[in-house]
């Protein structure tokens, strides 16, 4: 999996990193179980520093993504928790950019087009990668 820092973004590197993280998991770039590089390794790939990488790293490890250990590294989670309270908190980060849209004109069917095209476009990526695999 490439991982591309925006280093003109105003999203936080960190941020960046936990994100695309994510993505390469759900896209099946990324496999449950698979290694990530070392904390070292992955700042001197990218040129950031360590501790932006580890922060990144124990977010992920928070919500469940990734299992951190001292002899065998970062690692993918083979089973990532329901959380609950999940569903909730996509509904706060949704609110402000609902609220922007609606501000923008944009209409009810154009953002639930919008979210159906990304929702799409990620299980196709998934499904390619497990094709490419077989």
């Amino acid at each position: 999996m490439l991982i591309q820092i925006d280093f003109a973004s105003d999203l936080p590197i960190y941020r960046q990193l936990r994100d695309q993280i994510v993505i390469g998991l759900a896209t099946g770039q990324l496999e449950a179980g698979e290694e990530l590089p070392s904390v070292r390794r992955l700042a001197a790939d990218l040129g950031i520093n360590l501790h932006t990488v580890h922060k990144a790293y124990q977010q992920l490890r928070d919500e469940g993504f990734l299992v951190l250990d001292r002899r065998s590294g970062a690692v993918m989670a083979k089973n990532i928790p329901d959380q609950p309270e999940f569903q909730n908190w996509l509904s706060r980060q949704l609110e402000p950019l609902v609220a922007e849209a609606i501000c923008r004109k944009m209409s009810t069917n154009d953002l639930q087009a919008l979210v159906r095209t990304l929702d799409q476009s990620m299980r196709q990526l998934k499904k390619d990668g497990e094709m490419q695999n077989e």
